[in-house]
């Protein structure tokens, strides 16, 4: 399938690499190595995968630069997705200054650097750690946060241009040829849309935004806009960190018994399971084909730390459900009324 108007042609599925930056659990490089040619194993004819200087402080490009290198993999066979940002920086103390309890045994610090040159920069850095490889879809990482920092509505619009010089840097960047496509990765789709009006971006990812257990109506019509325009969709983090399948962590942050809405997403996942067990499906399944099925979605990035569960996601992209299933989701609540006019059941 093509990623948009690309004419770039991407997998259902896109290998996300956080794991390979130590997301929530250290893991030694021979295991990572086997994640890694399970994925190139899944598409023989030529893998996605989708990184970003953010992942372990930029360990993730370095592991999956290393693991293609040792692989002996041939360039034309991989496609490589950065999401630019966040630099390197020293390690001052045990535990990195971002994201902290996330990245586990990191061996360098990262700070966030959108800007013309910070951009450049983070371009320069990520290919440097992909060891030889290079990244041809590029985009900028969470410029949402970079937004929520703000201190003032002037100092909003003085990063939010910030950004706009970052994208000044990824333009001159694929008219030079260096890159083919240009996008965003956002966990704030409204982000992206205001990104959008400014602009032409060719791709998107969305993260934690659209998913079986919450899809914003408005952000189904925005979606079905991109589509209309020809702008590629990836569907990023559709398990909520894990959570839709059984994991503690929900968006990155570990479950919270005092947190307002832990009764309501556990209450939730219970019904879920309990109507995937009565269906036969595995939950990931599930999450999988709503995710994908949505308007202009061309792809989903999806990351895991087992090699069977790399193979079963990369099954699950092409293995429609019944539409009794999706039928019995909208009886028991799980998935909004508006969906009713919409087919998920698509055939890809």
């Amino acid at each position: 399938m093509e990623l948009g108007k690309t004419g770039i042609s991407v997998p259902a599925m896109i290998i996300g690499t956080s794991s390979l930056g130590n997301l929530y659990e250290a893991r030694p490089y021979g295991h990572k190595l086997e994640l890694v040619l399970a994925a190139l194993e899944c598409f023989p004819e030529g893998a996605v995968f989708d990184s970003a200087g953010k992942y372990g402080a930029g360990m993730a490009l370095e592991v999956l630069g290393q693991a293609l290198f040792d692989l002996k993999v041939p360039k034309s066979k991989v496609l490589i997705s950065n999401k630019l940002g966040w630099k390197r920086a020293s390690l001052s103390g045990s535990e990195p200054t971002f994201e902290r309890d996330v990245w586990k045994d990191l061996t360098h610090d990262a700070v966030q650097d959108i800007s013309y040159q910070g951009i450049l920069a983070c371009f320069e850095e990520g290919n440097a750690l992909l060891k030889g490889y290079e990244s041809q879809l590029v985009s900028i990482h969470d410029p949402d946060e970079y937004l929520d920092l703000a201190t003032s509505s002037e100092d909003y619009e003085r990063r939010f241009e910030d950004i706009l010089e970052g994208y000044a840097a990824l333009d001159e960047l694929k008219q030079a040829g260096k890159v083919k496509a240009i996008g965003v990765g956002s966990k704030d789709w409204k982000v992206i849309r205001k990104i959008y009006q400014h602009f032409p971006l060719d791709w998107v990812m969305i993260a934690n935004s659209m998913t079986i257990y919450d899809h914003p109506v408005e952000l189904f019509e925005f979606m079905r806009l991109l589509e209309k325009e020809g702008v590629g969709i990836v569907n990023s983090a559709v398990f909520h960190s894990g959570f839709l399948v059984g994991g503690d962590y929900f968006d990155y942050q570990k479950m919270n018994s005092n947190d307002p809405v832990f009764n309501e997403r556990f209450l939730w996942r219970r019904k879920f399971f309990a109507l995937c067990e009565g269906h036969a499906i595995d939950p990931a399944h599930a999450c999988i084909q709503f995710a994908l099925l949505l308007p202009g979605v061309n792809s989903l990035a999806l990351n895991s730390t087992s090699m069977h569960r790399i193979r079963a996601n990369a099954e699950f992209c092409t293995t429609p459900i019944p539409d009794s299933f999706w039928d019995a989701c909208k009886e028991q609540g799980l998935i909004a009324k508006y969906l009713s006019e919409f087919n998920l059941n698509q055939t890809r």
